[in-house]
C-alpha cells in the first residue's frame, strides 16, 4: 500500500499544496518550520484520525481559516481509492472515500495505515503510562479499524460512568444518601457496559502484546546487538482468558473498587488505567534505560509495528519525521538499512546530511510553503 497524491487545504502553515507521491523512499528537507512535518503528520491523520504532535483539531486548521482538508489517492495492487477527511474544530468531522456521499470519519481507518517514527516516541519509554496505552491503541486499531468503535464506546460509558461517582461522591461529602442514592442507582448498568467493550479492549491489547514482544525483541538486536534481551508485560488486575472471561472478571473488579471509587468520585479499574511495561533484562526500561537505550527501545517498538502489519498483508506506509538527527551514527544507519526496503518510505530531515545514503528516492525541497520536487 502506499500513497500516490497527497492534496491539503487550510491544513496547518499550507493554504493549498498538491504533492505527488512514489514508492519506495521519499525526502522532504528544509529548514525548522518550513512544513516538512505537516505533511507527513496529515499522512498519519488519515491513518490514526489524530496527530502525533497535538491531542486536538485546532492547531491543524491553517490561521484565519474555519476548517481544513486532507486527501489522499491510495494504491493497494492494483486497486485505487480517494480519501478524504475535513476537519472542522467544535463541529463534527466529515469524511468522504472516492468522492461518494458522506461517511463516518471512522469509517477511513484501515485504508492508509502508517507507522510513524518521531522524536515525539521517545515519551513511549520514558512518558507516563497514558503514551504507552495510545500506542498499544493505535495498533490495536490499525490492524482491526472496528476497534475504532469499542474504544469510543468504552471512552463514552467511561465519562458517564464517572460523572454518576463524582454526583455519588459529592452527596456522600455533603451528608445526602448513603452513597449518592439516586446517583448510583444504574451504576449496576454502567458497570456491565464499561466491562463489555472494556474486555473486548482487553483482548484486543493482550493478543497485540503477546504478538509483539517477540518482534520487540528481534527488532531491538537488530538495533543494538547484544544489549537486550528486551520483553513486553501487559499489567492489569484481571488474569486474562476468554472475553467472556476478561468481562466477568472486570465486573468482578468493579464490585470490589466500588467504595474506594465513590470515596474518589472516578473510575479506577478498566483498561484506562493499564501500563504496559517495558523491559530491559529483568529492570524496567523507565528509569534504568540510558538515553541511548532508550531510543533504541522506542525504534525498536515501531519496527516491531512495522513487521507486525506487513506480515498481516497491508503493508503500512513508514514515516521518518526528523528522527534521525536524534540519533548516533550507527543507530542512524542501522535504522536506515532496516526501513529502506518498505514499500513507502516518507523521510523528514533539516539537512540532506541528516539522511543516511541507503535511502535513496525522490526529494522535494520544503520552504515559504511550497514543496518543489528537486
Amino acid at each position: 500500500m502506499h500513497v500516490t497524491h497527497l492534496s491539503l487545504a487550510d491544513f496547518r502553515s499550507y493554504a493549498r499544496v498538491e504533492v505527488p507521491l512514489d514508492p519506495g523512499v521519499t525526502t522532504f528537507v528544509g529548514p525548522n518550520g518550513q512544513g516538512k512535518t505537516n505533511l507527513v503528520e496529515a499522512v498519519g491523520y488519515l491513518a490514526t484520525l489524530g496527530s502525533h504532535r497535538v491531542s486536538s483539531d485546532a492547531p491543524l486548521v491553517r490561521a484565519g481559516a474555519d476548517r481544513a482538508v486532507i486527501r489522499a489517492a491510495v494504491r493497494q495492487g492494483d486497486r485505487q481509492q480517494l480519501v478524504e477527511l475535513e476537519l472542522n474544530p467544535g463541529r463534527a468531522n466529515r469524511a468522504r472515500i472516492n468522492r461518494s456521499s458522506q461517511v463516518r470519519p471512522r469509517d477511513v481507518l484501515g485504508i492508509v495505515r502508517t507507522v510513524l517514527f518521531a522524536p515525539e516516541d521517545l515519551a513511549l519509554v520514558k512518558g507516563d503510562p497514558g503514551e504507552r496505552r495510545r500506542f498499544l491503541d493505535e495498533l490495536v486499531t490499525a490492524r482491526s479499524p472496528r476497534m475504532a468503535g469499542v474504544r469510543a464506546d468504552y471512552e463514552r460509558v467511561l465519562k458517564q460512568r464517572n460523572t454518576l461517582l463524582k454526583t455519588a461522591a459529592m452527596a456522600r461529602r455533603h451528608g445526602s444518601a448513603p452513597g449518592g442514592g439516586g446517583a448510583l442507582s444504574t451504576l449496576d448498568v454502567w458497570d456491565q457496559h464499561l466491562a463489555r467493550a472494556g474486555a473486548e479492549l482487553l483482548a484486543q491489547r493482550m493478543a497485540l502484546v503477546a504478538a509483539l514482544g517477540p518482534l520487540t525483541d528481534k527488532a531491538y538486536e537488530r538495533l543494538a546487538p547484544g544489549g537486550g534481551p528486551v520483553a513486553l508485560e501487559y499489567r492489569c488486575p484481571v488474569e486474562g482468558g476468554t472475553r467472556q472471561e476478561l468481562y466477568e472478571q472486570l465486573l468482578a473488579a468493579l464490585a470490589d473498587a466500588r467504595r474506594q471509587e465513590i470515596e474518589r468520585g472516578v473510575t479506577l479499574v478498566g483498561p484506562h488505567r493499564d501500563e504496559l511495561v517495558l523491559k530491559l533484562g529483568e529492570l524496567p526500561a523507565k528509569g534504568y534505560a540510558s538515553h541511548g537505550e532508550s531510543w533504541s527501545y522506542a525504534l525498536a517498538l515501531r519496527l516491531a509495528s512495522y513487521d507486525l502489519l506487513r506480515a498481516e498483508g497491508n503493508e503500512p506506509v513508514l514515516v521518518l519525521d526528523d528522527v534521525f538527527a536524534e540519533l548516533d551514527a550507527r543507530r542512524r544507519e542501522r535504522l536506515a538499512e532496516l526501513v529502506a526496503p518498505g514499500e513507502q518510505v516518507l523521510v523528514t530531515a533539516a539537512v540532506d546530511e541528516d539522511v543516511p545514503g541507503v535511502l535513496t528516492g525522490a526529494r522535494y525541497a520544503v520552504g515559504g510553503g511550497e514543496v518543489t520536487r528537486l
